[in-house]
């Protein structure tokens, strides 16, 4: 799997231990042996498109999307050509009422990772149309990881947490050095009981301007539209 240098020597006590090995086994044969998502190169695409020290925000999903070629190694986030999945629909309706931005055309959301932040599923791989197939494989264990190291060696990050999987992550947290955004998740199932309203982006830049940080352009291309 092709994590690369910089995140390796972030992460180094925890790539080589046992239990990260044997999960990168079973990665490996799981791919050899049937369909997985995301492409093979694309398992470690959140973390190769930034440094740790460029993380700005985290933003945490639960697994990749189980489609046929859906996932592209971001959470929520679905290759320009393809149609928006629901919960990207919701997120990006927020979007559009928090920062009174246009709506955006597809669901590539690769600017806003060129701009620190890390969209991150709980568990980084999956099989076509089973979800949450690769839960309890040692992924959790992995991104927990990385959630509590940015945590402990950087300030000043915001963790939004979407829905009670997400939510349950705090624990890993330095409140007193970071910002975490809490809200029900954006599926359809269950965004009307507060996600819409939430204000995550605002809320994310009042925080950087507060802190001195630049901001994050949330806004992205709107032409054309995909979401008829």
């Amino acid at each position: 799997m092709q994590l690369n240098r910089v995140w390796q020597i972030f992460l180094d006590s925890e790539i080589n231990k046992e239990y990260f090995n044997k999960l990168s086994t079973f990665i490996g044969l799981e791919y050899e042996n049937t369909t997985i998502y995301p492409k093979y190169e694309n398992i470690f695409r959140a973390f190769n498109l930034l440094k740790p020290s460029e993380v700005k925000v985290v933003i945490i999903g639960q697994d990749p999307y189980h489609g046929a070629s859906q996932a592209n190694g971001l959470a929520f986030s679905v290759s320009s050509h393809l149609k928006i999945p629901p919960s990207l629909k919701n997120i990006y309706k927020e979007l559009v009422e928090d920062i009174g931005c246009e709506m955006p055309a597809n669901g590539d959301l690769t600017s806003w990772a060129n701009q620190g932040v890390l969209l991150i599923n709980a568990v980084l791989t999956v099989r076509e149309a089973q979800a949450n197939s690769h839960k309890d494989k040692g992924w959790e264990r992995f991104t927990d990881s990385v959630i509590k190291k940015l945590s402990e060696d950087f300030e000043n990050i915001v963790f939004i947490l979407w829905g009670n999987p997400s939510q349950k992550k705090s624990i890993l947290i330095d409140e007193s050095k970071h910002l975490i955004i809490k809200s029900v998740h954006p599926s359809p199932l269950s965004a009307y009981r507060g996600f819409f309203g939430s204000k995550p982006f605002s809320k994310t830049n009042e925080y950087f301007i507060k802190n001195g940080i630049n901001k994050i352009n949330w806004s992205l291309p709107s032409q054309p539209s995909l979401l008829s």
